[in-house]
């Protein structure tokens, strides 16, 4: 599915092909995440730190604006209504 960023790492590293792959699949799951699950899982994390709310909550805020998550899935409709408005 995406050939031309696996043949861009195989072309500036030393990754094999299957490496390569591996490299991007691992990353795009790792972006996978919709906002929620992101936002639950960086709260665990930043508690568990020992940080409180509120630097929690204006830490993942800051995160967010930075972070590629997940968009929304949408209909078929959505789609065209992108695309023609």
């Amino acid at each position: 599915m995406h050939d031309e960023l696996v043949d861009h790492l195989t072309r500036s590293t030393t990754l094999s092909r299957g490496e390569a792959l591996r490299v991007v699949q691992d990353v795009l799951a790792f972006f996978d995440e919709t906002t929620e699950e992101f936002v639950r899982r960086r709260h665990r994390e930043l508690q568990a730190r020992g940080l409180v709310n509120a630097t929690i909550f204006e830490r993942i805020e800051a995160d967010l604006k930075y972070r590629a998550v997940a968009p929304p899935e949408l209909t078929l409709r959505q789609l065209r209504r992108i695309v023609y408005g």
